[in-house]
Order: structure tokens, then sequence, then C-alpha cells
């Protein structure tokens, strides 16, 4: 049952998020921990998220940016190793508070409640006519690179940030798709890297049916959203990018993720 489920969403959640450059990760996380425990359940959407972005790489990886990727990118990954190191080494951060909703409780932290107020600015600024001219000149790509790095280590939101940045970087539409694959791949890479000590103490054989399903399901999601890129426009890139990013910053500030 927990593979159909997953395989379903993962397809789903793949084909929306090709468009955003982000979301793949977050999205199908909550599903898994129905099934698993929290770090099993971070391991193995992780290893999904990261083989997607290996096959999206082969898919649109051409299309990349060169300037942006180096001006973003290098910041990107300097800093995403950065947090990554910090969210092993430092310890736990007390929730900001707690409440309960549905006999469930859920718990806001500091830097998620930082990232969620983060993300509704960049919402609120794809979302309001006036600002749709605004866009982000190059001696902001690696600023915009180093904070998507330091909190997608820390945190894991980090495609959120990027694709903020970078909707708002003149890209065309296959450039801004190319180069925000190539980077969560070197992200994704420097964050796996450094938590795979934690990754390789999990016992996941026993759940590689599903790894291979789910990761199956996510490349097929991939190929359908290629194919429909032709039909889609800027204007759907941005509002898709805003409306995810609203989502998200909710989800993180009322500590449902």
């Amino acid at each position: 049952m927990e593979i159909l489920l997953i395989s379903i969403v993962a397809f789903f959640v793949a084909i929306l998020t090709f468009f955003s450059g982000f979301g793949l990760g977050t999205l199908l996380t909550p599903v898994m921990m129905l099934f698993f425990p929290v770090e099993v359940a971070i391991a193995l959407t992780g290893m999904v998220h990261f083989s997607n972005n290996i096959f999206k790489l082969v898919l649109v990886g051409k299309k990349v940016n060169k300037e942006v990727l180096l001006r973003f990118g290098i910041p990107a990954v300097i800093f995403a190793f950065i947090g990554a190191l910090l969210m092993v080494k430092i310890p736990n951060f007390e929730p900001l508070y707690t409440y309960q909703l549905w006999d469930k409780t859920f718990e806001v932290f500091p830097l998620k409640l930082l990232v969620a107020v983060l993300l509704l600015f960049f919402a609120v600024i794809d979302l309001i006519p006036y600002f749709n001219k605004l866009q982000f000149d190059q001696s902001k790509l690696p600023i915009g690179g180093a904070l998507s790095g330091f909190f997608g280590g820390l945190t894991g939101a980090q495609g959120a940030l990027r694709s903020a940045f970078l909707i708002r970087a003149g890209l065309t539409k296959e450039a801004f798709i190319g180069t925000t694959v190539v980077i969560s791949t070197i992200v994704d890479f420097t964050r796996l890297s450094v938590y795979a000590t934690r990754i390789m103490k999990l016992e996941l054989q026993e759940n590689l049916p599903l790894l291979l399903f789910a990761t199956f399901s996510a490349m097929t999601g991939a190929i359908i959203g290629n194919k429909l890129l032709k039909k889609v426009t800027l204007q759907f890139l941005h509002y898709t990018v805003a409306l995810l990013l609203l989502v998200l910053s909710l989800a993180l500030g009322l500590g449902i993720i």
C-alpha cells in the first residue's frame, strides 16, 4: 500500500515541481513520514530527490546559463556545506511555540520561521502585479546563492529560496529550469555527503523496492514535465513558483514541516 501511494505522489509532485525548480522533497517527505520514522523518511526522500535531479540533469542540464551557474552556484555550494555542518554539529533549537490541532502537536522552530518569512516576502513580490518587472541583477546573485545554500544546508529548504531569486534573474524558462536543476544537483550532493554518516546508519535495504518505484515514478513525472515545457509560459512559471512559495512558507511557519 505504501509503495503505491508514495509512487503516485512522487509522480504527480515531480510534474508540478519540474516547473518550479523545488518542492519534490518538501512535499514527498510528509507522505513518507506516514509510513516510516522521521530519519528514515528523510533519508528515503533525499535519495529519491537526488536520483530525480540526476535524471533531470540529463533532460534539461544543457539549457543551463553558465554565468548564473557560477555567480549563484558557487556561493550556494559553499554555504550549503557550512549550513549542513552546522545542522550536524549544533544542538537542536528549542521551539518558539507549540500548539495542538486534531490531536497532533506542532512545533515552530526559529530557523524555519525565519525561512518562512523570507519565502512569504518573495511570494508576495511574485503575486503583486506592481513587482512584475522587478529583476535581480547579476551582482545580487551571489547573495541569493549564499542565502539559499546556507538555509538549505541548515533546514533543507534551499530549493525555494533558489527559485525565488532565479525566477527574477532574467532567464528564459528553459534556462531557469536547466540552471535550477544543475545547482540543485550540486547542492544535493554537497548536503548528502555531509549527511552520509547518518544515512549509512539507517537500515534502508528492506525499503529498496519502494525506493526504486518512487524514483521511477518521479523520473516519469519529470519526462512528462519536460514534454509540457513547450506549452507553458514564463508567467506561468512565475505564478507556480509564487504559489508554492506561499504554501511552503505557511507550512514552515505553522510547524507542519
